[in-house]
């Protein structure tokens, strides 16, 4: 994921050179965030404030981390919590 330097005072295009860009896009479209996919370029995504920018991770974490690495946020927030 990097940031680009198409940016205003208001928001932040990310953009996302994956091979689970499709699935990524799908999954934020389901939760209103803007972005845009096309075919043989990277997925862009509009991040506006700090809820946006932190369902945008927590998104492309879940198709690009490892299980293992998976497994041990998920350790680290029942930690947390308790």
């Amino acid at each position: 994921m990097q940031s680009n330097n198409q940016r205003s005072p208001n928001h932040e295009i990310v953009t996302i050179q994956s091979s689970d860009k499709w699935q990524i896009y799908h999954r934020l479209q389901a939760l209103d965030i803007a972005c845009q996919c096309r075919t043989n370029k990277p997925l862009q995504v509009k991040v506006d404030d700090i809820q946006t920018a932190i369902q945008l991770w927590s998104v492309a974490k879940q198709f690009t981390a490892s299980r293992r690495e998976l497994v041990y946020w998920l350790n680290r927030c029942w930690k947390i919590k308790q």
